[in-house]
């Protein structure tokens, strides 16, 4: 697959919240129990920036199909060279390998960012997503067992974690 991408600007947050949001009912990908505002998300979106903590678009036909985001890890400064990435597609866009061409354009850039280390949090029940990291070398590095509760199940969150240099 083709990947082209471009840093995300503030004319494609909406497009980001519902992507995000298509996802909540699913309860596969985020803790949210129910959808986010466009405003709710300002402040998460102004933290990000092309030179340290991008925040990608991918689109199709001039919609946002797609997005990928490197965010702080822990907001501590003894921590600015590990990054969570996360990683949401439009349903449309699923099963298409686009998740895998994000995820390594990520990895190839990340170096460039200075990061040393990528996190996921990924829920255990999540096998697609636990898969796509596994396959590109990430490992478990932490178990949160049952943190999280999902239409009344009690469910666990994965740490998974790849350091790209020695």
């Amino acid at each position: 697959m083709t990947l082209s991408y471009r840093d995300a600007t503030p004319d494609d947050l909406p497009a980001i919240v519902a992507i995000y949001n298509s996802t909540v009912p699913s309860r596969q990908a985020t803790a949210d129990l129910e959808p986010v505002s466009v405003a709710s998300r300002r402040a998460w979106f102004d933290a990000h920036g092309p030179q340290r903590r991008p925040l990608w678009v991918v689109e199709e036909g001039g919609e946002v199909i797609a997005w990928l985001s490197f965010s702080d890890f822990y907001g501590r400064p003894a921590y600015g060279r590990t990054a969570e990435i996360s990683i949401y597609l439009d349903p449309g866009a699923r099963g298409k390998g686009l998740g895998t061409a994000l995820l390594e354009a990520a990895l190839e850039a990340a170096p460039g960012l200075g990061i040393d280390t990528l996190l996921g949090f990924v829920f255990g029940h999540n096998e697609s997503s636990l898969r796509l990291f596994r396959r590109f070398g990430f490992a478990d590095w932490g178990v949160l067992p049952r943190v999280a509760v999902l239409d009344g199940i009690e469910r666990d969150l994965v740490i998974v974690g790849r350091r790209l240099c020695p």
